[in-house]
């Protein structure tokens, strides 16, 4: 299933994207949203409800949101890819280096992502990310898959010079400069996600191409050292990382700047797009 959050009008909804549109799932279940829905472990229930059903509405007539717009916990894995590392003159981490990025730093698909007014180096980071679907605190690797419900894709906006001269935490929460969406791909339709394809597109020019085979950690492995520190619980969202190709890297160096379009694309997910703006 292809889940997504959405306004229509002034309402709020959520759904399965078909063939012909959307299928409106808040109408058939008594889950108010999305983000409830798998607090209540109820995919199976969800995907009962709208078997033979048709859309209720055209892609057209809605606004697609963050898929989970509730959610708080946005963990990142940094320095994932072995060619990333490759390409920044590093050596391959011992551990995932970790950092967290605020629900107010992201926005959805379709939406401007914002250059900060007080710096021109805004870099872009294509990433797959896990959606968690049940809860769990020292998961083990051999069940990590059965803890996510599906998978989304993440645009990890990173502000450079705050983050390397100031702080990592700083460049990365900037307001409005990652986004994630379109859509949450069930885990049972992505099957093994270490054999997916993502690619990242600047102004229609591919930049980063890469497999998730490239994982220095793999996610059974991210799932399980995460879930070692903190509780993780329905909703959560875990950004996998980047591969090569990112802007700082290039010379000479690759920003984004207002009127460019980014998009990133997962194969089995989708493409997620987003301008970019000027901080007004």
């Amino acid at each position: 299933m292809k889940l997504v959050s959405f306004k229509r009008g002034d309402a709020s909804g959520y759904g399965i994207i078909v063939a012909d549109g959307i299928i409106d799932i808040g109408k058939r279940l008594p889950y108010p949203t999305l983000f409830l829905t798998l607090a209540a472990n109820a995919l199976d229930e969800t995907k009962a409800a709208v078997a033979g059903a048709k859309a209720d509405y055209a892609l057209s007539e809605v606004t697609l949101v963050k898929p989970l717009p509730e959610a708080v916990n946005y963990f990142c894995v940094g320095r994932n890819y072995k060619g990333h590392v490759a390409e920044v003159a590093g050596k391959l981490p011992d551990f995932p280096s970790m950092f967290l990025r605020l629900p107010s730093s992201l926005v959805a698909h379709g939406e401007p992502i914002v250059r900060p007014a007080i710096s021109e180096q805004f870099d872009f980071e294509g990433e797959l990310a896990i959606v968690i679907g049940k809860t769990g605190r020292n998961i083990k690797r051999e069940a990590a898959l059965s803890h996510i419900a599906g998978y989304t894709i993440f645009m990890d906006g990173s502000v450079r010079d705050y983050q390397f001269e100031h702080c990592l935490t700083v460049g990365k929460n900037f307001f409005h400069t990652g986004s994630v969406g379109p859509c949450i791909v069930t885990a049972d339709e992505i099957g093994d996600p270490g054999h997916l394809v993502l690619k990242t597109r600047l102004n229609g020019i591919q930049v980063q191409h890469t497999r998730t085979d490239d994982f220095i950690f793999d996610i059974p492995y991210i799932i399980a050292y995460i879930s070692a520190f903190t509780t993780l619980l329905p909703g959560d969202i875990i950004a996998t990382g980047t591969p090569e190709g990112v802007g700082f890297a290039r010379k000479p160096a690759l920003w984004m700047k207002p009127g460019d379009r980014l998009e990133v694309e997962v194969s089995r997910i989708g493409v997620l797009r987003n301008a970019v703006v000027a901080e007004a």
